[in-house]
């Protein structure tokens, strides 16, 4: 069968409004710059949209539609996803039993019709609409849809119901699904993929519960919970989530851990799959790792100026260490790969050691340990020195072979970048040492050290106006200046009414001196080490970074206190 292009282009040549040599360049230009043929011939003044349209629906035999003046039924519309939609340039207007109407700008997409048949599961009447018309159309319904939209897009008060009945529709086909097809669950989980990207969640829990199907998305480090679907739903779900993630859909006995990958809207999002059996079935956990964070830079991860430079300079030093500290969740390994990203040029060897990989960087070496196949750390990282590397990470120090390896690794001519879990920098010395590391070693090799927690920032759309009390100032020691203003969360649709929108690090760094590594060399506790960075080397710790963003309007007082401990 001919294609769209060739149909379009023999209609032409027919009625004598193009000659076959200007259709050749056309054609071309159309594949250089990415616009449709029809819409390359309507820009080119070869023929009128309304003339091409009319030819098209003499051509075709089907109905030529206005959407201008077409009110679109959202229930109807919300059969396809907006994903498809885009993709096909097409958009559902109307339903009668077993047939859905679509108008297409491409007639004959046979993959489109096929796609949206296994879908819908119902037989589909194509109508012909204009291509301009039909993206027009796009935009207005799903703009109405979509729970969280793109950031700056201002949304309907009825955006998240619109979404959760896209997703209860697709719910209410599966459980009523008389075949043996998979294509309601692949929509469901889709539904939900993109729902989860669009909210900014960095996870997506999927949890049986007793007699329900419980999903839940971490939003700013929150838990909130956005669906529950009938129990019915659950081993389809997870059956699905197994395959795409690669596992093995025989094996609910055991974890597993398993990855994948979406693309939307020119966004590219791996994620990284752990299912653990549970009272109730199995438990699914998504980690949404999306590698645009990786790119914005130090600038933009919350560093002071004098901070950054420090941080700057210690990554650009041939050798030494350096050392990222805080408890789980705090954003460690996105500093340590946003590091990575800036420092990955081809004139430079970079490996990691890691459990497990978190992102996939083209041009750096990743190892994941297996310790049941007896690559650990120690002995991977062994390995990979004899790989000769410029720059070494460590996911994370764990052991004294570990740290060992590690700073001497780093005395002989590599940058070596690792984490450890410590309530601060000064604390890593202590805990190093602690770990069986010769005191002379760690002041010897260790060369910056960074501590960081993530704090909610402030929604700049609705934050308001607060006044501290004396007393709360006094106990946090914050003696504002005049002018200073702090804010509070109020809510918003914007921020989905918790005030907050992103987060960002509240950071303490130090580069090691000479008089830190005689006080390392001593056992000095870390109390002291700290004492000596906070007077000589003008470190902001923790709190007072907090404090300094909460002055700013970044976040809240409530936000710091939260995260740090009292100094």
């Amino acid at each position: 069968m001919s294609s769209f292009r060739e149909r379009v282009a023999a209609l032409l040549i027919a009625q004598q409004l193009v000659k076959p040599e200007q259709l050749a360049k056309l054609g071309a230009d159309a594949s250089r710059n990415g616009k449709s043929f029809a819409r390359l011939l309507i820009d080119q003044g070869v023929v009128s949209e309304s003339k091409l349209n009319e030819l098209l629906s003499k051509e075709f035999g089907l109905p030529m539609i206005s959407l201008e003046k077409y009110r679109m039924d959202p229930a109807v519309t919300r059969l396809i996803p907006e994903r498809f939609a885009r993709q096909y340039n097409l958009i559902a207007l109307a339903k009668f039993g077993e047939r859905l109407v679509v108008a297409m700008s491409d007639p004959m997409n046979i993959m489109a019709v096929d796609d949206l048949k296994a879908l819908t599961q119902v037989a589909i009447d194509p109508v012909l609409a204009s291509e301009v018309e039909i993206r027009r159309a796009i935009e207005q319904a799903y703009a109405q849809q979509e729970p969280a939209a793109a950031p700056d897009a201002a949304s309907g008060g009825e955006g998240e119901a619109g979404s959760e009945d896209t997703i209860d529709t697709a719910v209410a086909l599966l459980l009523s699904e008389q075949e043996n097809t998979d294509a309601p669950i692949v929509q469901v989980l889709n539904l939900l993929v993109i729902e989860a990207m669009r909210s900014r969640a960095s996870d997506i829990h999927v949890e049986p519960l007793a007699d329900a199907l419980r999903v839940r998305y971490r939003v700013d480090g929150r838990l909130v919970e956005t669906h529950r679907f009938p129990k019915a739903v659950q081993n389809p779900m997870l059956t699905r989530l197994k395959i795409m993630s690669g596992l093995d859909i025989t094996e609910w006995r055991i974890p597993q851990d398993g990855r994948f990958k979406v693309r939307l809207e020119e966004r590219e999002v791996d994620f990284r799959v752990s299912i653990l059996p549970i009272t109730h079935g199995s438990k699914a956990v998504l980690r949404l790792l999306d590698k645009a964070n990786l790119s914005i830079g130090l600038d933009h991860l919350g560093f002071l100026p004098q901070s950054i430079e420090q941080f700057k300079a210690a990554v650009q030093r041939p050798h030494g260490m350096i050392l990222v500290t805080g408890p789980t969740g705090s954003g460690k390994s996105t500093t340590l790969y946003s590091v990575l990203t800036q420092l990955n040029q081809p004139t430079r060897n970079l490996i990691t050691i890691e459990d497990p990989v978190e992102y996939q960087i083209e041009g750096i070496t990743q190892v994941q340990i297996r310790p049941e196949a007896g690559l650990t750390f120690a002995s991977g990282l062994r390995a990979l020195l004899r790989q000769s590397p410029d720059i070494v990470m460590i996911g994370e120090i764990r052991d004294f072979e570990t740290a060992d390896i590690a700073m001497k690794a780093s005395l002989t001519g590599q940058l070596v970048l690792s984490t450890l879990h410590t309530n601060d920098a000064a604390s890593a010395v202590t805990r190093l040492i602690d770990m069986g590391v010769e005191p002379f070693l760690v002041a010897s090799s260790v060369s910056l050290i960074e501590a960081q927690r993530l704090v909610r920032k402030l929604c700049a759309k609705c934050r308001q106006p607060f006044s501290p009390s004396p007393a709360l100032l006094e106990r946090l020691g914050v003696r504002p200046s005049k002018g200073t203003t702090f804010f509070e969360a109020k809510g918003c649709r914007l921020c989905h009414g918790t005030g907050y929108r992103g987060r960002m690090g509240i950071i303490e760094v130090f580069e090691v001196d000479e008089r830190v590594r005689e006080l390392i060399v001593s056992r000095a506790q870390s109390w002291e080490i700290k004492a000596h960075a906070v007077k000589a080397l003008g470190m902001v710790p923790l709190r007072e970074d907090g404090l300094q963003k909460a002055a700013l309007g970044l976040t809240t007082l409530e936000e710091v206190v939260a995260v740090t401990s009292e100094e």
